[in-house]
């Protein structure tokens, strides 16, 4: 900033050096609050639901889980330029050995009872599952906050079973750009679900 004359210049060195003092901040307050979440859980509201068997337009790929994020955007906006009129909000499915080997299948999808194949997309009929349902909310940020507490409620309260956890995106950032409104699904597969299974479990 010193060696440049130009006020303009210099204006622009030090608005971006704020915009990294602001960014930074952010994500310093997203981890205080992860972090609280972690030492003081409280009640954790989770919901039991029976899911039928699904038809849907999907993309489906091996992903490195750095990829995960690039792969998703150009796989949705595939999905949505050939359905236009999808019967409910997208989703996703995403195996085990994506978070635990760094590498694995990625299912995102629109439901549909009509997909077409067209490019990287194919109809799809997601199986019928019994899920343990928690939301997310906000950017996914601290979303690995809300996976921690839903797994930890699994293990509490339910037997989970082998098969991919299941996302649905209720409100994300092709409804608003207001992060606070988005809104995630978690499914965590699970077996004999019952309504008595422990506190904040709802029946679905």
């Amino acid at each position: 900033m010193l060696q440049t004359a130009d006020p303009g210049a210099r204006a622009a060195l030090v608005a971006g050096h704020l915009q990294r003092l602001e960014d930074q901040l952010a994500r310093t307050r997203a981890a205080v609050v992860s972090l609280q979440r972690l030492l003081d859980p409280g009640p954790v509201d989770v919901e039991l639901r029976s899911v039928p068997a699904t038809p849907v337009a999907a993309v489906e790929a091996v992903v490195g889980l750095d990829d995960v994020l690039t792969w998703y955007s150009g796989a949705m906006a595939e999905l949505h330029a050939v359905v236009p009129a999808p019967a409910g909000p997208p989703g996703g499915s995403y195996d085990d050995a994506l978070f635990t080997a760094g590498r694995g299948a990625v299912l995102v999808h629109l439901p549909t009872g009509a997909a077409p194949t067209s490019g990287r997309v194919h109809p799809v009929v997601l199986p019928a599952v019994e899920l343990a349902v928690r939301t997310h909310v906000g950017d996914h940020d601290a979303i690995d906050v809300t996976y921690g507490e839903l797994g930890r409620w699994v293990a509490d309260h339910a037997l989970a079973v082998a098969g991919p956890v299941r996302e649905t995106y209720l409100v994300g950032p092709r409804d608003t750009p207001d992060s606070s409104a988005w809104r995630t699904e978690i499914g965590w597969p699970v077996f004999s679900l019952s309504s008595s299974a422990g506190p904040g479990a709802t029946a679905g």
